[in-house]
């Protein structure tokens, strides 16, 4: 049974597993494969746990799991507009995209959003990410026209901002 809870610190490693397995199957052929080869799950779990200690910390992270087995993760955090919102993260392991477990986690994502009084929520995607963007758009998502350009490796990448009503129209 998949549940979708807040992330404990126990789950660094799993998410951070996920993430570079994410990242891997996502952006193999869009990122440089010298930076995807690059990336460490301990690295990244080790980066995890000091934000997840941190005071300052006001980001919620959320965890899909199934018979205790993390499948999922997503993160939400602030802007500086005071009823905006972003989601900074959404990944599934690779053998889940399209199971339903992607749109679990941005339900729970919805629900602190309302709690946090935020009104809209934003996120950036790789242009060359298609996959991601029809995702996004079933879920009430569109482009606004904002982009900005990350560089992997030496390489330039644009990606393209999202927005949607914290409750989607019907």
């Amino acid at each position: 049974m998949i549940e979708v809870r807040a992330m404990e610190l126990g789950d660094a490693d799993a998410v951070s597993a996920l993430r570079v397995s994410g990242w891997r199957a996502a952006y193999a052929g869009i990122v440089p494969r010298s930076h995807l080869d690059a990336m460490s799950a301990e690295e990244d779990a080790a980066r995890r746990r000091r934000r997840f200690r941190s005071p300052g910390n006001r980001t919620d992270n959320f965890v899909a799991t199934d018979t205790d087995t993390v499948i999922g993760w997503a993160a939400l955090g602030p802007l500086p507009e005071p009823t905006a919102g972003e989601l900074h993260a959404l990944y599934l392991l690779p053998e889940r995209t399209g199971s339903g477990v992607g749109r679990l986690l941005l339900d729970a994502v919805r629900s602190r959003s309302t709690d946090r009084g935020f009104h809209r929520l934003y996120l950036w995607v790789l242009a060359a990410n298609t996959r991601a963007q029809h995702f996004y758009e079933r879920a009430g998502f569109t482009p606004d026209g904002a982009e900005r350009v990350e560089t992997y490796d030496g390489v330039p990448l644009r990606d393209v901002r999202y927005v949607s009503d914290v409750v989607p129209p019907a």
